[in-house]
């Protein structure tokens, strides 16, 4: 008698999920998975996984529907397991899914690190966080330098954000601005694939990471993975960065799956110690002696630089913060703020009246984010709002505190600066000497 194929549902965010699915369940004839589910993202339910993706198996595609429906989807499809597969989730927030999924009828699965991450021809160096926010931007470009340093091609690769066809985006390469046109990139997108693309790195991105790498692995003596959220490597890495946050002490074993990523690291870099409490500080270091007694703790600054604080200096400001930061992220400032205060602005001007659309229901669902901007920008449609929630909000000064220049994508009305930020090792050199002992170099 032939057994049943077990009946799966992966709960995800356009992403992890995916790569679950890729890596462990395509080519297993003994499980179907019935469907994905959706949520954290705007928009990214109602579609399919398509058929081109999904494999033989699934000729069909595999719908995705919003993880509001879970529990109907459960007892309706008869499913035998629910696969937890997004990130930057509460450790309280997972069991609660989890009791759901049990008191529906099905049982709850997390898959382990090992079973996902992908085998790499060439050397990973794997850059995660803790949380959402805390810094992987700026360790990125900064490995990068060292490795440009050391003679290496690099090849930065991106944790997923396919929030468009995802056929067409199954393998992304991205060398140029007009790649990025082309590809039409959200803001989201943007923001982490431009400063690679400044720095004169190609960036890869997209669905099939199993494609992805075997590609970006002709082209790289080094593939530097930029992870997302807090999620973990997709690739096994030959050398591995937690960055943890001060600023949100203990959230390194509050938070899935940022305490895993803290606990598999090789070097633990706290960052912002420039602008967070000594003895914040020290709790993060007391959490990696406890967590993760093997790994190289290191502190680090991110120093913010505006690009004419003169024009900040007395004025009412708005600030646009990078979105994930303040959504999933759960910070209620970022980077724009330190540089708001730090150049003396009058006020920051609350831009949650003026909201319009999707920016008044990020807000509704995010109300952390009250005060400050999300740089909010999924699809034009919500561009288009956010650029309207600028125009509307009485302000005499806009602060960008995004990784990218926003004027490039949308209309700002009003005078506008830019704010960057950068890592600094507080004892220079300790990376670049880790990273050479990882490579061999």
């Amino acid at each position: 008698m032939q057994r049943e194929r077990k009946r799966v549902a992966i709960l995800g965010a356009a992403g992890r999920d995916f790569h679950n699915f890729n890596t462990v369940y395509r080519e297993d004839p003994g499980t179907l998975v019935v469907a994905f589910t959706a949520t954290q993202i705007p928009g990214i339910s109602g579609r399919r996984y398509p058929a081109v993706l999904a494999g033989p198996l699934y000729p069909e595609g595999i719908p995705i529907v919003a993880e509001d429906l879970l529990p109907r989807l459960i007892r309706e499809e008869k499913i035998d397991a629910a696969v937890f597969s997004y990130s930057d989730v509460s450790h309280e927030q997972v069991m609660h899914l989890a009791s759901l999924c049990i008191a529906a009828g099905a049982d709850f699965e997390l898959l382990s690190a090992r079973r996902t991450m992908l085998a790499s021809p060439v050397p990973v160096i794997a850059v995660t966080a803790v949380r959402t926010g805390a810094g992987k931007s700026q360790t990125t470009r900064y490995i990068s330098t060292i490795l440009r340093k050391l003679g290496k091609r690099v090849v930065a690769v991106r944790h997923p954000m396919p929030y468009g066809d995802l056929a067409a985006q199954a393998c992304q390469r991205f060398a140029t601005y007009a790649d990025l046109d082309r590809e039409l990139c959200t803001i989201e997108e943007r923001e982490e694939y431009e400063p690679h693309l400044d720095n004169g790195f190609v960036v890869y991105a997209g669905v099939d990471y199993g494609q992805i790498l075997a590609k970006a692995a002709t082209e790289a003596d080094v593939i530097l993975w930029d992870g997302g959220n807090n999620d973990m490597p997709f690739y096994a890495p030959t050398f591995h960065v937690c960055v943890a946050d001060p600023h949100r002490a203990g959230h390194e074993s509050r938070y899935h799956p940022g305490e895993t990523n803290f606990r598999m690291a090789d070097v633990i870099l706290i960052n912002k110690c420039d602008t967070a409490a000594e003895a914040e500080v020290r709790k993060v270091e007391s959490s990696a002696v406890t967590l993760n007694p093997m790994a190289t703790c290191l502190r680090a600054e991110s120093p913010v630089t505006c690009s004419d604080p003169s024009l900040v200096r007395g004025k009412h400001a708005l600030v646009i913060e990078d979105g994930p930061t303040l959504t999933h992220g759960g910070m209620s400032y970022g980077a724009g703020t330190v540089a708001a205060r730090s150049a003396g602005a009058a006020s920051i001007v609350d831009p949650v009246p003026y909201a319009s659309g999707s920016i008044a229901a990020t807000y509704e669902k995010y109300p952390n984010a009250a005060g400050i901007l999300p740089a909010m920008g999924y699809g034009a449609e919500q561009i288009a709002e956010l650029e309207e929630t600028i125009r509307k909000t009485p302000c005499e000064v806009v602060i960008v505190g995004t990784p990218i220049d926003l004027t490039r994508v949308l209309k700002i009305d009003k005078p506008a600066v830019r704010v960057r930020y950068d890592l600094r090792e507080i004892r220079a050199g300790v990376l670049e000497s880790e990273i050479r002992a990882a490579l061999g170099a």
